[in-house]
């Protein structure tokens, strides 16, 4: 294992999980969001993205990215060995999420390229401008997108490991740790 793509849902915990990896085959971590989000939250324009992706992917022969860009998943998931779908349960990754969000805005914690989170947009019932309702409303495309991936050719050059609860990641870690 020494190229590894995170995928899943919002509050699935990619990007913990990935710098976890990370650490424990001694490669980087690629923080897909770190790399599209601009000051004031602007993206990346789509050719940019796709070269600094590529530059990320091949600086290091060990890594492990997290993120679900589509516009990338070619470069990401073509390069990458293990690929590690994050599949919990959907009110388990919105309790995260509010959580994690609750807590970013009130320590007002910077997140990529002095973007933070801020508490007008989390109470936004606008799934643009809400992680919450994005979490919520796009549940079902995360899984339904991922299974397909599951099921057809795109991931199969990799080693597919489906993580359906915390007891899975935590398996998933240990056996890690024990190699």
């Amino acid at each position: 294992m020494d190229r590894v793509a995170f995928v899943g849902s919002p509050g699935s915990g990619k990007s913990t999980l990935a710098a976890e990896v990370a650490q424990l085959i001694d490669g980087s971590t690629i923080e897909l969001d770190a790399l599209f989000h601009r000051p004031g939250w602007e993206p990346t324009p789509t050719p940019e993205f796709r070269a600094a992706v590529l530059e990320a992917t091949t600086a290091s022969e060990r890594w492990a990215s997290a993120g679900n860009y589509s516009i990338v998943m070619d470069i990401v998931h073509g390069r990458a060995d293990t690929i590690v779908w994050l599949d919990l349960p959907r009110w388990l990754v919105t309790l995260r999420v509010i959580r994690r969000s609750i807590g970013r805005v009130v320590r007002r914690e910077e997140l990529w390229n002095g973007n933070r989170e801020q508490l007008r947009r989390l109470l936004s019932r606008d799934p643009e401008h809400s992680i919450v309702v994005w979490t919520w409303t796009q549940f079902p495309k995360y899984r339904d997108r991922y299974q397909s991936f599951l099921d057809g050719p795109l991931w199969s050059h990799a080693d597919v490991h489906r993580l359906r609860s915390r007891r899975d990641v935590r398996h998933f870690v240990e056996s890690l740790s024990a190699s």
